[in-house]
């Protein structure tokens, strides 16, 4: 029985080794695809992804993009951007097979250009007093919405 989460997971030139291993280690938890869009801000090996990503990188497929203009020519679905800046809420979404969310940098999230292209925006809710969530824990919060939906819709658990 296939229980995947039929979505890809993009992070855009991602700052940090140990939080794009954990995407990648969580997007192999519920079957997601991951596109990694150079220039990342680390020297990008499977060595510097091992500790955090540990055996599970092997588990997904990874992508890697020169930059974003390379990554958009791949996209076969929407481009779900998380952000900050959005109003509405990831739990009124559902995902469509193809779509790919999209995490932006630690440091700076993404340029206005990269907004503007995505076809959907979307924020997971919070506290008001707190700035933002870990991309890794957001990108995992996001990653169990699509795939716990997905597969109720199949009648899964």
């Amino acid at each position: 029985m296939d229980t995947k989460a039929n979505v890809r997971l993009a992070l855009y030139e991602p700052d940090i080794a140990l939080n794009t291993g954990a995407m990648i280690r969580t997007a192999a938890c519920f079957g997601a695809h991951v596109d990694v869009i150079e220039p990342c801000g680390f020297p990008f090996s499977l060595g510097a992804l091992k500790r955090s990503g540990m055996d599970y990188i092997d588990e997904t497929d990874v992508t890697r993009h020169d930059d974003y203009d390379a990554f958009l020519e791949t996209l076969n679905g929407r481009l779900i951007l998380l952000t900050t800046k959005a109003r509405d809420p990831i739990y009124d979404w559902h995902a469509k097979p193809g779509d790919c969310l999209l995490m932006g940098r630690e440091s700076a999230g993404v340029p206005e250009k990269v907004h503007k292209t995505a076809d959907v925006r979307l924020t997971i809710p919070m506290r008001p007093s707190v700035r933002s969530l870990n991309v890794s824990v957001a990108a995992g919060i996001a990653l169990s919405h699509v795939y716990h939906i997905s597969n109720s819709d199949r009648g899964l658990r």
